[in-house]
């Protein structure tokens, strides 16, 4: 077995591709960790696996790259794949458009060596804007998986859905064998579907187990965003992605008992916040764009009991 294994889930990535290969090429204090890249292409149509092949044979002597197909679509189904093929005790995700720092693997090695009982480890993750948004954007950062949590280490809190994510997240392998399903019921965005938080499913089924999850401050990246995630109908439909899943994922982690308690304050706690959103910015929410996202993920929060029982169930 291998100590670590960087894994890139990737769909039509040949333009983004290179640039996280040559990060990675970079990285330093190796020297005594012994690791892999391993590149799942999930069922791409452009040329992904030749930019891999062409990085296999410049990277052969400083780390090897495996390629994976995996034809199921959906990100869940392509970090499977790469779990099942991983050598390395511990598994460094990375999105195809997230830029490691220069110490990315060492870092999150070293933190896991100093923490047993972590299961899994997200570090601070930067916004790199095409063009740089106004400044009341940073109350949506979180859904564009841009994580900055300060400077020290922290425990994250599973129960309130406060968790990292698979953008730039590393797992230890024994806690995911121990705790993920072989088939998870969210599978990420396919299609036309933009419907996420397959990655909060995973780690609340590793919380579930008794692991920590934590935040590393020295594990950075940074997060390619492009202009047109920062356009209206872009920004609504993941606040609506976000929200509809949120029942759901609160529930994992709840006993049978608890189940009804957590519907109705479900329930009431949106209606709550929608009320005093409305309240706060009137007709606003139709105008303002990031008002109109705030409102937009607690309506689809409030509904998301509802898209449980009648839509995750059915799968």
């Amino acid at each position: 077995m291998l100590d670590f294994t960087v894994a890139i889930p990737t769909y039509n990535g040949a333009n983004k591709l290179p640039l996280v290969l040559e990060k990675l090429g970079l990285q330093i204090n190796t020297e005594n960790i012994s690791w892999e890249i391993i590149v799942v292409d999930n069922n791409s149509n452009d040329n992904t696996s030749e930019i891999v092949q062409n990085y296999q044979s410049l990277c052969s002597e400083i780390v090897p790259i495996k390629y994976l197909f995996e034809p199921e679509q959906g990100a869940a189904f392509a970090r499977l794949k790469a779990v099942q093929e991983a050598k390395g005790a511990y598994i460094g995700f990375l999105d195809d458009d997230v830029l490691p720092d220069q110490n990315w693997v060492s870092a999150a090695y070293s933190f896991f060596q100093a923490h047993p009982q972590a299961g899994a480890v997200g570090g601070q993750i930067h916004g790199d804007f095409e063009v740089e948004p106004p400044p009341e954007y940073r109350r949506v950062y979180p859904f564009l998986s841009i994580r900055e949590h300060g400077s020290k280490p922290l425990l994250f809190e599973p129960n309130r859905l406060n968790l990292p994510t698979t953008a730039s997240l590393v797992v230890s392998k024994k806690a995911w064998d121990e705790s993920v399903p072989s088939r998870p019921t969210l599978v990420g965005r396919v299609g036309k579907s933009m419907l996420g938080a397959e990655d909060y499913e995973l780690l609340l089924y590793i919380h579930k187990k008794g692991w920590e999850i934590w935040y590393n401050p020295e594990m950075e990246s940074y997060h390619k965003i492009p202009a047109h995630r920062l356009e209206r109908d872009y920004l609504l439909s993941l606040s609506r992605a976000c929200g509809l899943p949120t029942y759901f994922l609160l529930a994992i982690n709840a006993k049978s008992w608890e189940k009804p308690i957590l519907f109705m304050r479900t329930l009431l706690g949106n209606s709550r916040r929608i009320i005093l959103h409305l309240i706060k910015y009137g007709g606003r929410v139709r105008t303002d764009l990031i008002p109109a996202f705030e409102l937009e993920f607690f309506w689809s929060s409030l509904l998301s009991p509802f898209y449980s029982f009648y839509q995750l169930q059915k799968k």
